[in-house]
């Protein structure tokens, strides 16, 4: 890996810019280096209702079987298949009816030839019975049956475990519960999941010129849209946002928040060359900065390290920047400690490019675009701070280091926002 120059722990490149930038393949390296193994964070049984998406510690295994017992599937008449042989409509054959099985109650008596019980969806099939002659092959007048179809031993009958057996492992470790999974850990007895531990991820806004969420912009201030995003962004990839005011531009405060009781920070501003930005200076000092500036438009002011044990990713303020990098470098780390997957979490369409889409050799560009059917318009790789030209986008195109773009009509990947 080729770390920058302010990856030294003396270095400042405060009002003097980068003398080199990590590449992005390296800065991906990094990350993927720097998360522990699967399971790191330990194990919380969670409530089967609030379980939907979390990540399973352990595999599942059911104590039971279901159907725990022989039971009919349909409404109908349960019976000896073989009484049916022969019944057509033209040809009826009549049996005793000894009584009514409901779900939940067992039948008091044996069935034989001859003879059959009306039964519901999801009651015990009566000793004896063998099949189920569902409700519209028959013809009922309250003390025999006429059968009117033929059945063959089973029919609409769910046997012993037919679904589960005690001890087939239903749910895997690594699995991301689904409603189904959900459900089916309930049917078996469960009321709770092992569940990885979401990552517990500080989000550290920086910035005098910043006003909180809910407050109006005014005269030279604007409001903070990186803090709500981030906390979005770290909901949907399985982590637990905590969110603190913003923090001044000022190195006490920023080292105390930066000191937060998280598994992640993310610092959003202050991560630049500018004279205020203190943040790579700070846990250059104090931890590690392993990169600093990165190959890549926008996001190059990009950064990450390690403080006390935490990671540590430097965000740019700017809010397309922020998305960007967020994305690319922490978002794959918290996917990837909560037990989920490391790659993009979006869907990716196939599509025709209207124009040119040009870029730089050496440097990765993230390009926003609107989607037309099967056709791609590139809307901006440029304008960092204009968090519309995401807003507008249906998604994006990664635009590799080792080209200068792509040309109008070529088929390129889009990542598709939604």
């Amino acid at each position: 890996m080729h770390a920058s120059e302010f990856a030294h722990p003396n270095a400042d490149v405060r009002m003097r810019g980068f003398a080199q930038r990590t590449t992005v393949e390296d800065a991906l390296a990094w990350v993927d280096s720097a998360v522990p193994e699967f399971g790191k964070l330990g194990v919380e049984d969670v409530s089967l209702l609030n379980a939907a998406r979390r990540v399973l510690a352990r595999d599942v295994t059911s104590r039971v079987n279901v159907p725990g017992f022989a039971r009919a599937m349909m409404d109908g008449f349960a019976l000896v298949a073989d009484d049916t042989l022969g019944a057509t409509t033209y040809n009826p054959l009549p049996l005793e009816v000894l009584g009514t099985c409901l779900p939940s109650q067992a039948f008091q008596g044996t069935v034989s030839a001859g003879s059959a019980v009306r039964i519901m969806t999801g009651a015990p099939l009566p000793e004896g019975a063998n099949a189920v002659l569902p409700i519209e092959n028959a013809q009922f007048d309250g003390q025999r049956v006429l059968v009117l179809g033929e059945v063959s031993p089973g029919k609409h009958v769910g046997q012993l475990g037919e679904d589960v057996r005690a001890g087939d492992v239903v749910a895997r470790t690594g699995q991301l519960l689904r409603p189904q999974d959900i459900g089916m850990l309930s049917s078996l007895g469960f009321d709770r999941a092992p569940a990885i531990r979401r990552p517990r991820v500080r989000i550290l806004i920086t910035g005098n010129e910043l006003l909180p969420m809910g407050t109006s912009p005014t005269g030279f201030q604007i409001t903070d849209a990186n803090g709500p995003m981030l906390a979005a962004l770290v909901t949907r990839d399985g982590g637990e946002p905590i969110m603190g005011p913003i923090v001044p531009d000022d190195r006490d405060a920023i080292l105390a928040a930066l000191r937060a009781d998280a598994d992640v920070i993310l610092v959003s501003g202050g991560s630049s060359v500018g004279q205020e930005d203190h943040v790579p200076t700070l846990l250059a000092e104090h931890g590690e900065l392993a990169i600093h500036g990165i190959a890549m438009r926008p996001s190059s002011p990009t950064g990450m390290g390690r403080l006390d044990g935490r990671l540590v990713f430097l965000l740019p303020g700017n809010p397309v920047s922020c998305l960007c990098a967020y994305d690319f470098f922490a978002g794959r780390a918290i996917r990837a400690l909560g037990g989920r997957d490391r790659d993009w979490p979006y869907r990716r369409l196939r599509a025709q490019l209207t124009r040119k889409l040009v870029s730089v050799v050496g440097r990765v560009d993230y390009a926003r675009m609107r989607i037309d059917g099967t056709t791609a318009e590139p809307l901006a790789i440029s304008g960092a701070s204009v968090l519309s030209s995401v807003t507008r986008a249906d998604g994006f195109v990664i635009v590799p280091a080792d080209g200068e773009g792509f040309p109008e009509g070529a088929e390129v990947d889009v990542y598709l926002y939604e």
